[in-house]
């Protein structure tokens, strides 16, 4: 059936009384399955595994890919399957909602992880315990839970805000459950092909998975950068190596990988943005680096052991490009945010007619989650979360507590910033957390690392939760049980991803001992971990303490990133640069950052090929772009991650 909704007149002149009412008697759908055992079972383990991926693909991008719709796809053609093959009775569209509801609170949670909470560990060189992890991320995810109901009253019953990715997936739910069943399986069978071709070569290049297909300690695998046969043959026949400025091109880190997983990251990055990511990639490791190892501002060292480390990508990254990247994507993301001044100014419209309407009686009170518990759970979270923070990280009492008034402002931005555009700017809003409790105290990289991390978690939590109430609003879902399935969620990412962390980036050495020194390196390069660390470092040790050469460049990257912003702002978007991506482009590895833009290449040269709908080649490559990517990136992912764990265990 057709998605029912008000008017825009009516939005404007009805009092959120008569909308509820509305509601209440044309969408709610009463008793219908929502949050069932099985769709709470299917959410809890569906979203556990694509935020393995989500964990894995953040680790190497610093990109947080969103899970939902992979997940309505996922589990619309499970139970679709099951049905037909009579095991199992279809999933309502509500129970279908509830799952995408739980896997992608499971998908949120792998942000603190690749990003604040990674720094402070690659910061402090300590390793912060799976326990400790845990008990943090949950006790802010679900201050962010406790924060959202209030919100959504005012974002979604009365300004009925658009939340454009919220209302995507209800319209890709409601085409699935009334009409639109073959297109469904299609886009799930394209998912399901692309992620077993992806797995299957992810296998090839795996020497894991090779060690025990071949039975051989030292398996054949193909290379997946493909340049090590040219270095092979160049050895053997003494060919030449390319070189820049005199440098070999391997120590500025220009290889050719063919990164199936990086396709797909970046046809859902589009071909604006991963533009923007190879141009400041270009101008880094082709242009500044050659520039400034000749100069000697970025030289061979002596590392802790005492023994000489050699010029690399990371100590490129280490030593000079990450100030002037850290610089343009802090610049970036500020100038952008304060370039929406309908972030701040849409929160208060209609205050007097809220506050007027306070006290009247709500016809949702008996499906609503109850107002109480937030009046009651966020204060007792908010202690709980300053406790976690001094007791586990060191953060002092008093910088604890006054980081939550600041995160709850700074959380109801990022909010609005979601229901108006579906673009969460937590990095930036974390940045300000982070000035400002480094203003107070800059001997403590804790101090401002985990609380600008909470700042994130919660914000993040609380933003996206509203986003997956929005195609409930629009179903006619029961908002408690969303809130019941965004726990489950919580505790599913928390679950699934820290242990997956230690795996795969923290494994025990011979002794048993885990240490962060090899956390970062060209497979997991750590992008958001690293944009923090330079923050963290640039606070405690002041510009000052950086090389004339990297504040010039931090100069030039500040103006640069502000003129690109505002020439976004003026041309109303139309202008193709983003500053925020090329920063992205100075610490990701280059040869993921040339995947991703021939992935966006591919996907952008056939949507211009196939732009006829009703065609099969539009089918194909414009509306099965999601699941395309979706696949190559889950089944590479998921491949990649089996590999890590079969060279810990075996």
């Amino acid at each position: 059936m057709a998605l029912q909704q008000i008017t825009d007149e009516q939005i404007r002149t009805w009092t959120r009384d008569q909308k509820d009412r509305w509601w209440l008697e044309n969408v709610f759908r009463g008793d219908m399955a929502q949050l069932t055992i099985r769709s709470a079972i299917t959410g809890f383990f569906l979203g556990g595994v694509l935020a393995a991926t989500a964990l894995y693909i953040a680790a190497k991008t610093g990109i947080t890919i969103g899970v939902g719709l992979t997940s309505v796809i996922l589990a619309f053609a499970i139970y679709k399957l099951m049905a037909q093959a009579n095991i199992s009775q279809d999933f309502t569209i509500l129970e279908n909602n509830c799952t995408q509801s739980i896997a992608t609170a499971a998908g949120y949670m792998v942000t603190p992880l690749a990003s604040s909470l990674a720094a402070y560990m690659l910061v402090t060189g300590t390793v912060i315990p799976g326990l400790h992890m845990m008990v943090w991320m949950i006790v802010c995810s679900v201050l962010g839970v406790l924060l959202a109901f209030p919100l959504k009253r005012r974002f979604i019953n009365d300004d009925q805000l658009p939340f454009p990715e919220g209302r995507a997936a209800g319209v890709v739910l409601d085409a699935l459950y009334t009409g639109a069943e073959k297109a469904g399986l299609f886009k799930a069978k394209l998912l399901a092909y692309t992620a077993l071709l992806a797995g299957a070569y992810q296998a090839i290049i795996s020497d894991g998975w090779m060690r025990i297909v071949q039975f051989s300690k030292d398996p054949w695998v193909f290379h997946e950068r493909l340049d090590s046969y040219y270095y092979a043959a160049a050895a053997k026949f003494g060919w030449g190596i390319p070189t820049i400025l005199g440098t070999d091109i391997r120590q500025l880190g220009l290889r050719l990988t063919l990164d199936v997983a990086m396709l797909g990251v970046g046809g859902l990055m589009g071909m604006a943005v991963a533009t923007s990511v190879l141009l400041g990639m270009l101008i880094n490791f082709t242009v500044l680096a050659p520039i400034m190892i000749q100069a000697g501002e970025i030289a061979v060292r002596i590392g802790p052991t005492g023994q000489p480390v050699p010029i690399s990508r990371i100590e490129i990254v280490n030593q000079w490009s990450l100030w002037w990247g850290v610089t343009m994507m802090v610049v970036g993301s500020l100038v952008s945010l304060l370039g929406r001044p309908e972030i701040f100014t849409s929160f208060f419209r209609r205050k007097s007619r809220a506050a007027g309407e306070s006290g009247k009686h709500d016809v949702l009170k008996h499906i609503e989650f109850p107002l109480w518990i937030s009046a009651i759970g966020v204060p007792v979270f908010s202690v709980l979360g300053a406790a976690v923070t001094h007791y586990f990280f060191g953060v002092p009492w008093l910088l604890a507590f006054i980081s939550l008034p600041l995160i709850f402002v700074l959380s109801i931005i990022c909010a609005n910033s979601m229901a108006l555009t579906s673009w969460t700017p937590t990095g930036a809003l974390s940045k300000i957390t982070q000035f400002s409790m480094g203003a107070i105290d800059r001997t403590n990289p804790a101090s401002n690392l985990i609380p600008a991390g909470m700042t994130g978690e919660i914000a993040s939590n609380a933003s996206n939760l509203l986003s997956d109430i929005k195609p409930g609003y629009m179903l006619g879902a029961k908002p408690r049980q969303q809130a019941v399935g965004h726990v489950i969620g919580i505790l599913s990412g928390a679950l699934f991803c820290v242990p997956l962390f230690f795996l795969l980036f923290l494994p025990p050495d011979a002794s048993g001992n885990r240490s962060v020194e090899k956390m970062v390196s060209d497979n997991f390069a750590f992008p958001a971990a690293l944009q923090w660390k330079g923050v963290a470092e640039l606070i405690a040790k002041g510009i000052g303490s950086l090389p004339h050469s990297a504040v010039v460049s931090m100069i030039v990257a500040a103006c640069a990133a502000a003129a690109i912003e505002i020439a976004k702002i003026v041309t109303k978007g139309r202008f193709p640069l983003s500053a925020v991506s090329i920063g992205l482009g100075v610490v990701l590895p280059p040869e993921a950052t040339f995947a991703m833009w021939v992935g966006a290449l591919m996907f952008w040269l056939m949507g211009r090929k196939h732009k006829e709908k009703g065609t099969r080649g539009h089918e194909f490559w414009v509306e099965g772009m999601e699941p395309i990517c979706a696949g190559l990136i889950s089944g590479a992912a998921l491949v990649g991650i089996g590999n890590a764990i079969v060279n810990v265990l075996v």
